[in-house]
């Protein structure tokens, strides 16, 4: 049997774009041959991953995963070219096993996911193959990885229908909680309502003094004011901007599960019940698709 040495196998990989087991076994089977080889490689469909890649993948999952011990976790888009292999359970697989990857690696970007090893394999190749499979372009467009160094807990919701939205949250806490069943729960409703609502915010001191002023302005010039007196006018406004704040900051928001409380009220409810004062750190919400074709953020809120 002809010796293939690994150079040889990396050329036929940066060539086709398969895998480096499947560029191994063509070129044992070619006995060495790599034109033969790379033929062998396309009537396999393997080869042809790579001219896939252009293709827009406008599909896909918002997937997430957390660590036992639920003082980290990951929220993953992966994308696809049409919504009939997204919910294939193939896919679903493929991406919630991503998602995983992502976190054991501690993957702080995309670049540093796909190169990270699922099995044998990078998650690069992994995916090239999975292209191969099913004749459809695949990738990760984006993530946010969150780890607490203090005591809190780190949850997550997909949205069920379909798994085209989803949040990460991060919820730090006054002292190591004695219930943290009790916090994922509470956890687990805030990413739920922040799918729902979409704040943009955690707290008003968050909001940058622009926003705000510029909302005075709006509001001040508003055509039911222009005939009000100053003090009277000023005092209106502010209701408004604060009206508006509320709407945009996500402790100010009603609970979707309970409208009679603001998810501030409902976190001092559920810390009692955690053991420990619990108070939002961060959140990334994704949608699927958001913001493809423009600067690219890390999805944080």
């Amino acid at each position: 049997m002809v010796e293939i040495n690994a150079s040889l196998v990396k050329e036929l990989r940066d060539e086709t774009g398969a895998a480096m087991m499947d560029c191994k076994r063509a070129l044992v089977e070619a006995e060495g041959n790599k034109d033969k080889a790379r033929e062998l490689l396309r009537q396999r469909g393997v080869a042809v991953a790579t001219k896939k890649a252009s293709r827009a993948t406008s599909e896909g999952l918002v997937v997430a995963a957390i660590a036992p011990d639920l003082r980290s976790g990951v929220i993953a888009e992966v994308n696809c070219e049409t919504d009939f292999v997204a919910r294939n359970e193939e896919f679903v697989a493929m991406a919630n096993a991503i998602a995983k990857t992502a976190l054991e690696a501690k993957a702080k970007d995309v670049d540093q996911l796909l190169a990270a090893k699922i099995g044998a394999v990078t998650v690069k190749e992994f995916i090239t193959e999975r292209v191969a499979k099913t004749g459809e372009n695949m990738g990760v467009r984006r993530l946010t990885t969150f780890e607490l160094d203090e005591p809190g807990v780190v949850g997550h919701y997909i949205h069920a229908l379909g798994g085209k939205m989803g949040c990460l949250v991060m919820v730090k806490a006054s002292k190591e909680l004695t219930n943290k069943d009790e916090a994922m729960a509470a956890v687990r409703d805030v990413a739920m309502h922040i799918t729902s609502s979409k704040p943009q915010f955690i707290n008003r001191t968050e909001v940058p003094s622009d926003i705000i002023d510029n909302e005075r302005r709006i509001e001040r010039e508003r055509e039911d004011l222009k005939s009000k007196p100053d003090n009277i006018r000023d005092k209106i406004v502010e209701g408004r901007v604060d009206k508006l704040l509320a709407e945009r900051c996500l402790l100010d928001q009603p609970f979707i599960k309970d409208p009679s409380k603001t998810i501030q009220q409902f976190l001092a409810e559920k810390g009692k019940a955690a053991g420990g004062d619990l108070t939002p750190v961060k959140f990334a919400l994704y949608i699927l698709g958001e913001g493809a074709g423009e600067a690219e953020n890390d999805g944080e809120g």
